[in-house]
């Protein structure tokens, strides 16, 4: 049995990370501050006898008393409506918590994981995005707390493994969707969901041509895992290739809603990507991962979670 400390535990992918390393008989303490995490998405795991909850700000002091054999650094607020709302608290738990969470985890002697983000390689000019690329960020744009507190948590990261001899690992996660996305979450298959079960206009930014690459949750922890347990030390993409432009997954989720909710198109946001499609060749080769859940049937059981959430019926 392996103990493990999850930081935002009980955010989107967080709450599911737990929850596997629960399944497998692990030990887990979700530590979360539920700035723009949420109790509800632990609150079936509370009466386990292997799982332990602590409200904690991660950028002030860790402790947690005994053996820890895992470190998995997922605390930071994750969509632009957050981090534009949070600009501060982004940054300093990008840097400040990523360094009490790497100090802890040396403190412990446990391996210590990075959530990352494709956000690292901003308005890509290289397509599809591999590890090697170093990306095109403004370091001053509203996006910008996000990017750069991650870019600094890979370099930080990286010192506690060259200095320390800490052994980390880096998880470039790309978009990634599911059950447990809050309703107001301000991305965009939450919010297209929404729109189209309430039958409202579904909010396109710029003119719908910019690309994803869409993850289904389950597919994106069974990565997170195989990097964990593996001996990769570089940067890994994490995320499903499959490129679709923003207008045809806003149809996509319209139609499958069965919704006649009509598209509205509003400018586009200051820096917003206008490409992103991970290159996985290093995850396929180092961890033998790739997506396997389709974009058809991730979205349908994730609007089957936003219908219920909503407290809608089918037809």
């Amino acid at each position: 049995m392996a103990r493990l400390v999850i930081t935002g535990g009980a955010g989107f992918l967080g709450s599911h990370l737990c929850e596997r390393f629960l399944a497998e008989g692990d030990a887990v303490i979700c530590i979360d501050n539920l700035i723009t995490g949420s109790a509800d998405n632990i609150a079936h795991l509370f009466g386990h006898p292997k799982f332990r909850f602590i409200c904690h700000d991660v950028t002030t002091f860790l402790y947690v008393e005994g053996r820890v054999d895992y470190v998995l650094h997922f605390a930071s607020p994750a969509s632009p409506m957050d981090y534009l709302r949070y600009p501060i608290q982004t940054l300093k738990v990008g840097s400040l918590g990523t360094h009490k969470a790497l100090g802890f985890a040396k403190a412990k002697g446990a391996r210590f994981l990075l959530a990352s983000t494709s956000e690292v390689y901003g308005d890509p000019l290289v397509h599809p995005q591999s590890e090697d690329y170093w990306g095109n960020v403004n370091p001053i744009g509203v996006r910008g707390v996000y990017d750069e507190a991650k870019r600094f948590a890979e370099a930080m990261t990286m010192a506690y493994h060259r200095y320390h001899g800490l052994d980390t690992r880096i998880a470039r996660i790309f978009n990634t969707y599911g059950e447990r996305m809050r309703i107001n979450d301000g991305r965009m298959i939450p919010a297209f969901m929404t729109q189209a079960l309430r039958g409202e206009p579904i909010t396109v930014f710029g003119d719908g041509s910019q690309t994803r690459s869409i993850c289904y949750v389950s597919d994106m922890v069974e990565g997170i895992v195989r990097l964990l347990h593996s001996s990769v030390v570089e940067p890994v993409n994490l995320g499903n290739p499959d490129e679709v432009t923003v207008l045809e997954l806003a149809q996509q989720i319209r139609d499958l809603v069965g919704s006649s909710s009509p598209i509205e198109f509003h400018p586009l946001p200051e820096d917003d990507p206008k490409v992103r499609q991970p290159d996985i060749r290093r995850a396929r080769e180092k961890l033998g991962w790739q997506p396997h859940v389709s974009r058809e049937e991730g979205l349908r059981r994730t609007v089957e979670y936003f219908r219920a959430r909503l407290g809608l019926h089918e037809g």
